[in-house]
């Protein structure tokens, strides 16, 4: 099953540092991602201004159980980085290089 997720970060004061404090060990959680074959698409989402503020990912899942546990052991929920988490079933357009 393909999944839409969308994450925007909480809004306080030290929210930013969270982010940093956490990236890292997000980030290799989403190079594992890559490598089992979840991770479709993502990255961060941006203000006006450039700051991150969010994130989105397209994940391939066998079952929303199995996303939702991935999610739950993420740095950035266990670090409270993410503050709403939006997730929609999706069926992802497959992308090609076109030459």
């Amino acid at each position: 099953m393909q999944f839409v997720v969308t994450a925007m970060d909480y809004t306080d004061a030290d929210a930013p540092a969270r982010r940093l404090a956490n990236r890292e060990a997000h980030l290799a959680g989403v190079r594992e991602l890559i490598a089992m074959g979840h991770l479709l698409s993502g990255g961060a989402i941006l203000d006006d201004q450039g700051k991150m503020i969010g994130s989105t990912m397209h994940l391939d899942f066998p079952d929303r159980a199995s996303l939702d546990q991935t999610l739950q052991n993420d740095p950035y929920v266990k670090g409270k980085v993410w503050d709403k988490i939006d997730i929609r079933q999706a069926r992802i357009v497959p992308h090609t290089r076109q030459n």
